[in-house]
């Protein structure tokens, strides 16, 4: 005689187990967040970054201060400036997680992907803002006063590209902000000769962006989506990011000149005009399968080219 358990006792039974499996398989709050710093890109930093240092540096310049406590207003500028870059990039992936999921180049992407959850991202933007309010009142009252419009301008960028091809200038300035933002943090103030510099990064951002954004020409173009690539076609939208770059190292001349600078960062200018002419040389509107060497590694060399000279030169000639 074969005796059956009952339906339900089988599946009292086998609950637990279940649970049990659903609870491996959930990753631990430190797995979620290295997933989370991976999905932000957190290593890319590096890109605007030496550009808001140098912004601190030139305002120490100017300013005549003394290096008792330097390092501390770098520390907080640097807590700040990658806090403010978290809450942009973890926000850009919760509300672009469907958009995403749509798109073949982006789909495998943390949210869309299933590895991590929109609250979990939703509670590390909160937490990165908390933290980007707190190094904002540690630097000066201006600094906490100004807090709430960074976060809303680095925020602004993700809706953009739903109306408005000029997306990639918004993101510029999204990260243009942070030398200006490194010099109220310096000195309390703002003086319009660092507005060279929020231009330059302004442009050179909007240029990297142009030139990445044509591997989903097509994607945008079926979607609706704006960027200047699905706009001008993928050759007139390189051409445009070359104007762009021309322009930045326009304005890197124009803020050494107003900042009486010497030779060390006239030199960093020329690395920089360098690199961007090798970075054009690796994407063509026939071939984009180098887009990712101009886009990371390019210019991950650019800013710390730029820093290292423009550092040297403040710190060797003051």
């Amino acid at each position: 005689m074969v005796t059956r358990t009952p339906a339900r006792a089988q599946h009292l039974e086998r609950q637990p187990q279940m649970q049990s499996s659903a609870t491996l398989q959930r990753p631990s709050l430190f797995r979620r967040l290295l997933l989370t710093l991976e999905m932000i890109k957190f290593e890319h930093s590096v890109f605007a970054l030496p550009f808001a240092l140098t912004g601190a540096l030139l305002a120490w310049r100017e300013g005549g201060y003394s290096t008792q406590g330097l390092a501390w207003k770098l520390m907080w500028i640097v807590a700040a400036m990658v806090s403010a870059r978290s809450v942009a990039m973890a926000f850009n992936r919760v509300l672009d997680a469907s958009i995403d999921a749509r798109n073949p180049r982006t789909r495998s992407r943390h949210i869309p992907a299933g590895l991590l959850s929109a609250r979990f991202a939703w509670t590390f933007i909160a937490l990165s803002a908390a933290v980007f309010i707190g190094a904002a009142a540690a630097l000066n009252p201006l600094c906490l006063k100004l807090a709430p419009v960074a976060l809303t301008i680095v925020c602004f960028y993700s809706w953009t590209k739903r109306f408005t091809a000029s997306a990639h200038l918004v993101l510029g300035f999204s990260l243009g902000i942070a030398p200006a933002a490194a010099w109220i943090a310096m000195s309390g103030s703002l003086d319009a000769r660092i507005l060279w510099l929020t231009a330059a990064v302004t442009l050179w951002t909007a240029g990297f962006d142009i030139i990445y954004s044509c591997q989903d020409y097509e994607f945008d173009r079926r979607e609706g989506l704006f960027s200047i690539p699905s706009r001008v076609g993928i050759s007139g939208g390189l051409w445009i990011a070359r104007a762009f770059h021309l322009g930045m190292i326009g304005c890197l001349i124009a803020l050494a000149l107003a900042m009486g600078l010497g030779w060390l960062a006239w030199l960093g200018v020329g690395l920089v005009a360098a690199l961007l002419l090798w970075e054009h040389r690796l994407v063509k509107a026939g071939d984009l399968s180098r887009i990712d060497a101009a886009f990371f590694t390019m210019n991950g060399y650019i800013s710390l080219a730029f820093f290292a000279c423009w550092a040297a030169e403040i710190l060797l000639f003051r």
